[in-house]
């Protein structure tokens, strides 16, 4: 359990350090792209908002519209720039003390205006920033505040966030003052406010075991006074109840003006370590700044884990010593409902989620993520790999061939700030500076040119890399790299700029199958056997209001509209067996734990939204592939009855899957048991050929555990016109709408699936046009090859009717025969020849004798493929 220390969120209640929230009040003017809108003197028609907040609201559902809160109308995707004025009252004036503005982020881009002057500026759109803002804030009165944000895209001609990072991604950079913005004021002398956001005051455990821990501070102290001041610096480490354990002193002597760094150290005894989600034990390090008679000037309090981080290619992760294994999710900054300006209770429930599955590590992607993801993160004891927003493209033009000056600053400046703001977490493990950069070369520009010289990235990682290590040594540098050794041109090694990589893998989704994963691991381990390697990516969509009787049956469109929920539960299923026994992966995160917002996708059953996310982007909805996690990452009892969504059957059988993390696991449909199995292999529990009854089916998968019994209950819907036959949209993962019901492509051995219509990545399909047909999209897609049909049948006469579509073979090209159990109904059929023309459709209707419960229709090919499009199968009376 969570020990959260007594003294984190209570500051000293003499401090004298002030904080002002500046959350209400705000009015807020969308000039976007409208140059003459872009006016800084507010008036009435502005629009009143709370801070944090976000003008953007991108992606929505198609499917059933009113239970979500984004749709079509709601949706605000515009780009470029944005006014905030607040009107606020700030505090006296305490002797020469110092005024501060701090906004956990602004997007892309900020210019500060504090009663009528320029205070400010910052470029990082992820990150905190602070403006001394002394010189200009009116003390004990009112304050006119103004804050221009610009998020157009960098990409864009004559942009000015031309060189703010990211250059391109898939996700959508929002807008707006999307963390908290505060008043912050301290006495003259106080810790340092301008370290980059940071705190000025830092920890690192140098050294930790059962016996005694050695840790190293660094305490900047600032004297903004006229006057030299002596001062006492002091940090104490406090146990959760608020003992103290440990504590270092220092006396210096502060010029006037002056910023001095005090180093020091403490050693512990008998430390209790932070141990990950088993024991993730937080001290308190509080840091006092003093005058030389006593009185306090300053204090920050820092919540603290003693422990120690190493990556071991071998062995993997390794905390405390000892092998652990990570187990984790990516995840985006946003939501349905508020989008990037998620509240710190948005962001809690979203970890619970997490957390629930049993993930014990997040990859915060693709960019520096706030302070409430980090605190929370320490809490629970999630190992967490942070990154900075170099994704993709490290260029802004097309056929540079050397990453810009700006662009570089700026990542510079992401990677000074991502570890001044939280290199202070115990639950921070790794600093990542790139994403698939790798997947550069080639990069279209704006205007859709391909470049004709590839600029190098690895200059810029190597200077980032090194930028890291003299910065905080105590981390891994690390990135996530997608192509290498996968066949493709002009790809960088940039894996050998950082001290281990993750690999972003999509076998069986994007390329390959699932099954190819693990040699591919195994081979980038061989390249470099010295080098620690991950899988940061891994995944598939999902549309969880798309359905399929076999999520082999078919092919699904990784860029489009098809992505039934059953083909990532597979895909999920199948990509587990191969990362669970390669335990020198010092981790492996899924893409990804919800459903996110992007403009560059079009597909399953959403606009806008990558569906990759194993619960919907309102957190409502968790899939199925959800609880196959659950079941093997966590001791939380599970029993799960996939494709529940699925509510209205095609067939009258079904297998019925189950994902359970018991020891033995049973299965009841309509009253009746169909069966207990034991200790399922990866937790996954399956039934094959349950028989479905007319009308209602209530189906219970129920377990006891030593906490006490669990059951899952579904209820699936059989229509009359299902009973009694077979209708089989042959080569189609989902099923076509005709004048009666089919099912998607199942019951096949061997063969594999086609389509005769077009489907372009990313945009409509392209219908192929097949005459003689009123069922052209039951027609178009088929099976081919030598395979069977085996259909679980009573015993007794059938009508079977066969439908056949040449897609492009000439007569003699394609002949094969079709035997029932055996014996042959279709001798030497060519479709060609029978139909006439290509794209033709031809149906021929057979008869079969069941014996046995079973109908096997054999395809067995004479010259080329056999091919079909559709098999009906009906009882004769």
């Amino acid at each position: 359990m969570a020990v959260l220390p007594a003294h984190l969120a209570a500051q000293d209640s003499a401090s004298p350090r002030q904080r002002v929230p500046l959350a209400e009040g705000w009015q807020f003017n969308l000039a976007g792209t409208d140059a003459a809108a872009a006016e800084r003197p507010h008036d009435e028609d502005w629009e009143v908002v709370s801070v944090p907040h976000t003008w953007n609201r991108v992606g929505y559902y198609l499917s059933d519209p009113a239970s979500h809160t984004n749709t079509a109308e709601t949706v605000n995707k515009v780009q470029g720039v944005g006014w905030y004025y607040n009107s606020f009252a700030a505090p006296t004036r305490d002797g020469q003390g110092r005024a501060f503005l701090e906004f956990d982020a602004a997007s892309r881009t900020a210019e500060v205006w504090l009663n009528g002057r320029l205070v400010g500026t910052n470029r990082n759109p992820f990150a905190r920033f602070r403006i001394d803002v002394t010189d200009a804030v009116t003390f004990g009165g009112t304050n006119a505040l103004y804050v221009k944000v610009d998020n157009t895209a960098p990409l864009t001609e004559g942009a000015q966030t031309a060189d703010v990072l990211p250059m391109t991604g898939d996700f959508f950079v929002r807008g707006g003052l999307y963390r908290p913005v505060s008043l912050v004021l301290t006495k003259p002398v106080h810790f340092d406010l301008l370290d980059a956001g940071g705190p000025g005051v830092y920890a690192t455990t140098l050294r930790a075991d059962a016996a005694s821990a050695d840790i190293a501070l660094t305490m900047r102290a600032r004297n903004d006074s006229s006057r030299p001041q002596g001062v006492v610096v002091t940090a104490t480490l406090l146990d959760a109840q608020g003992t103290q354990i440990a504590s270092t002193r220092a006396e210096r002597t502060l010029a006037a003006g002056e910023l001095a760094e005090v180093p020091a150290s403490l050693t512990v005894s008998n430390p209790r370590l932070w141990s990950g989600v088993a024991d993730p034990y937080l001290h308190t390090l509080r840091f006092e700044l003093r005058s030389a008679a006593g009185e306090l000037l300053d204090s920050v309090d820092q919540s603290f884990g003693i422990r120690t981080m190493a990556l071991d290619p071998e062995r993997g992760f390794i905390l405390n010593g000892a092998p652990y294994r990570l187990v984790g999710v990516g995840f985006h900054q946003d939501n349905e409902q508020t989008d990037w300006a998620m509240t710190p209770a948005q962001v809690e429930e979203s970890i619970r989620i997490i957390r629930e599955m049993g993930a014990n590590s997040i990859r915060l992607t693709h960019y520096q993520h706030g302070q409430p993801v980090h605190d929370l993160a320490d809490r629970y004891g999630l190992v967490l790999w942070d990154e900075i927003g170099l994704v993709t493209a490290w260029t802004n033009q097309r056929d540079q061939t050397e990453t810009p000056a700006g662009i570089v600053a700026n990542a510079r400046q992401q990677v000074a700030d991502m570890i001044a703001q939280n290199r202070n977490h115990a639950s921070v493990a790794v600093w990542g500076i790139a994403n698939e950069v790798d997947f550069g070369p080639g990069r279209p520009d704006f205007l859709g040119r391909p470049p004709e010289v590839v600029a190098d990235p690895i200059p810029l990682l190597e200077e980032l890399a090194g930028l890291v290590r003299s910065t905080d040594a105590s981390r891994p540098v690390v990135l996530a790299h997608c192509c290498e050794n996968r066949g493709m041109v002009d790809v960088p090694e940039v894996a050998e700029t950082v001290d281990a990589v993750g690999a972003n893998l999509y076998y069986g989704w994007y390329y390959g199958r699932p099954q190819d994963l693990g040699p591919h691991l195994d081979g980038l381990r061989a390249k470099r056997p010295g080098q620690p390697l991950s899988i940061s990516e891994y995944g598939a969509g999902a549309a969880d209001t798309l359905h399929t009787d076999n999520p082999l049956g078919g092919p699904i469109d990784m860029g489009g509209r098809t992505q039934p929920e059953e083909y990532a539960s597979w895909f999920h299923e199948e990509s587990w067996k191969q990362l669970e026994p390669r335990t020198y992966l010092w981790g492996t995160w899924l893409w990804n734990s919800f459903d996110f917002g992007t403009t560059v996708r079009r597909e399953g059953d959403a606009q806008d939204i990558n569906t990759k996310g194993l619960v919907s982007y309102d957190r409502s909805i968790r899939k199925d592939a959800y609880y196959f996690y659950r079941a093997n990452w966590s001791d939380n009892p599970t029993v799960h009855i996939n494709g529940r969504r699925y509510v209205d059957r095609a067939y009258q059988v079904t297998d019925v899957r189950v994902y359970s993390n018991a020891s033995r696991t049973t299965l009841t449909v309509n009253g009746q048991v169909i069966g207990t199995l034991a200790d399922c292999p990866h937790s996954v529990c399956v039934w094959p050929n349950v028989a479905l009854r007319e009308g209602e089916n209530v189906v219970v998968a129920s377990a006891d555990f030593a906490s006490g019994p669990v059951e899952d209950r579904v209820t699936w819907q059989l229509a009359a016109s299902q009973v009694g036959s077979f209708r089989i949209d042959s080569g189609a993962i989902l099923a076509a709408n005709a004048e009666v019901r089919f099912g998607s492509d199942n019951f096949f051995v061997g063969g594999s699936a086609g389509n005769m219509d077009q489907t372009p990545r990313g945009r409509p399909p392209v219908p192929a046009s097949i005459a003689g047909t009123s069922r052209r999209d039951i027609a178009a897609t088929y099976r081919r090859g030598d395979f069977h049909y085996r259909l679980p049948l009573a015993d007794g006469r059938y009508r079977v009717a066969l439908t056949f579509v040449e897609p492009d073979k000439a007569v003699g090209e394609r002949v094969f025969d079709v035997l029932a159990n055996g014996t042959p109904v279709l001798s030497a059929y060519d479709v060609r020849a029978r139909a006439g023309a290509v794209l033709t459709e031809q149906v021929e209707t057979v008869e079969a004798t069941v014996t046995g419960g079973v109908l096997d229709l054999h395809f067995r090919p004479v010259t080329g493929e056999a091919i079909v499009s559709a098999v009906e199968i009906s009882a004769l009376r």
